[in-house]
């Protein structure tokens, strides 16, 4: 079977992976990758500049989703996985200038503990009220996607959305909650408003089942009542940074089979299989694995199922920016404690985030030296990718002075590195409607013999969801080919 994947990002990288691990193990498998740039790894970038690790793209994954952790291991990267520093975790919101911690007892989007949330100054009162009224909703069935910022604000008023919704979903997707998919992003949410109405009463209710388990898991293996094994941590890293990752999956695949800087121009089904025409020649394959951004797929599958490639460029995109800045920790001042803080598009910032890199992975900075990391662009800043890097620069400095305020980040004090690095259209947007488009999807690629799909912009953006979609696409190939 000679198979050619188009992407040499982590999902592109780890179907190749997969594909080379049934080589050795005696499998009928030829594989070619096509990267249009010039390096592997997509937003996987990092790099280590004076002893400290600066991530240019994602800089960890979620711990409790395994397939990143359990290729790591595979690849003898088990000693580098580095936990984030929860024991000192804190996160903020910016509210008017003014940093405010997040409640205790807030899981995701639902309060669970009273009296944080009652004396928390990121609600008012009249919010603070309405919390306390959600419990008692009554179940509502799910007939319909919504977005994230409709059932928030049904279930906790406006300003939660404003002060809480948005800000997190920025974070994690660069998206508009009033555009996200609430079935897609928060389908437990969504659960347990159908189960039990009120997501308050649901959330306490799970809290419980989990407490349960943990008690019962520990009985079993035969440990006193009431021990449970240690909490893990909510994102791992990599000690040298996710480049790490990058390096380890490339040295493991035949470098005779990479394609850089060979974007694919044309793909066409036949009846002998799919032709590809990328770098000035033509090939035939037995099977491809499209792990390019769905824009990019759409444009390419076009030609060959016009319906198809519609769906897939309809898959909406947004673009981000980090900007990385080392600091002599002596000549500031004193940084809040945490691990940074999120800003609300309300605020009128161009700044979505920043994190105070130093405190959440320990050992990746060396002492007395401190990195904040800025995020910026999304789906409402599209614009500024277009801004030059000594701008965006300026613009993080002065908005950290504003926030953090100038006794901590003084204007005039310059950073001993700065590096922005821009990713335009790299983050895909789970919309309204997005199961029902990725089931349409599925039911046009599975008339298309030996074509799969693999990426952020299906069933997960993470390192990790990509990192499984890509090797279950290798895998389902292999089957096919020796049934």
């Amino acid at each position: 079977m000679r198979t050619a994947i188009i992407g040499g990002g982590i999902a592109g990288l780890a179907a190749a992976y997969e594909l080379e691990q049934a080589r050795q193990k005696g499998a009928q498998v030829e594989y070619t990758l096509f990267e249009a740039r010039e390096r592997l790894g997509g937003c996987l970038a990092s790099e280590i500049v004076n002893g400290a690790v600066l991530e240019r793209g994602p800089d960890s994954f979620l711990s409790e989703k395994p397939a990143a952790a359990e290729l790591c291991r595979e690849l003898g990267l088990g000693g580098e996985l580095t936990p984030s520093n929860d024991a000192e975790r804190k996160t903020y919101i910016v509210v008017r200038n003014r940093l405010v911690a997040l409640p205790d007892g807030l899981m995701f989007l639902v309060p669970t503990k009273l009296i944080p949330t009652a004396l928390t100054r990121l609600f008012s009162w009249k919010t603070k009220v309405r919390m306390g009224l959600e419990l008692l909703h009554p179940p509502r069935p799910s007939d319909h996607d919504e977005s994230v910022a409709a059932l928030v604000e049904r279930h906790f008023g406006r300003e939660t959305v404003d002060r809480l919704a948005d800000p997190l979903l920025s974070g994690i997707f660069g998206g508009d909650s009033a555009q996200l998919s609430a079935r897609t992003v928060l389908p437990r949410l969504v659960e347990m408003e159908s189960e039990y109405g009120s997501l308050t009463r649901g959330m306490l209710a799970a809290h419980r089942k989990m407490r349960l388990r943990a008690k019962a898991a520990a009985a079993g293996n035969g440990k006193k009542p009431g021990s449970a094994p240690a909490p893990r941590s909510i994102f791992t890293a990599l000690r040298g940074g996710m480049q790490q990752l990058v390096d380890a999956v490339s040295a493991r695949i035949d470098p005779a089979s990479v394609r850089l800087s060979t974007p694919v121009t044309s793909l066409l089904k036949t009846a002998g299989g799919w032709r590809i025409e990328a770098g000035g020649a033509t090939e035939l394959y037995d099977a491809v694995i499209v792990a390019s951004p769905a824009w990019a797929a759409g444009a390419l599958l076009g030609r060959v199922d016009a319906a198809l490639g519609e769906e897939l460029s309809g898959i909406p995109y947004s673009s981000s920016i980090t900007v990385n800045l080392i600091y002599d920790e002596a000549r500031l001042g004193r940084l809040p404690d945490g691990f940074g803080f999120l800003v609300p598009a309300v605020e009128g910032r161009a700044m979505l985030a920043c994190t105070f890199v130093h405190r959440k992975f320990l050992g990746r900075t060396p002492p007395g030296k401190a990195v904040l990391r800025a995020f910026l662009g999304g789906m409402k800043n599209e614009a500024l990718v277009a801004v030059s890097d000594a701008e965006l620069v300026a613009i993080v400095r002065r908005e950290l002075s504003e926030i953090l305020g100038e006794g901590v980040v003084r204007l005039g004090i310059e950073p001993e590195f700065a590096q922005v690095s821009r990713w335009s259209r790299a983050m895909a947007q789970y919309a309204v409607g997005h199961q029902e488009r990725k089931q349409r999807i599925a039911e046009r690629v599975a008339v298309l013999p030996g074509l799969r799909l693999a990426g952020n912009a299906y069933d997960g953006i993470g390192i990790p969801d990509c990192i499984r979609l890509g090797r279950q696409a290798a895998r389902e190939l292999v089957s096919e080919s020796a049934s």
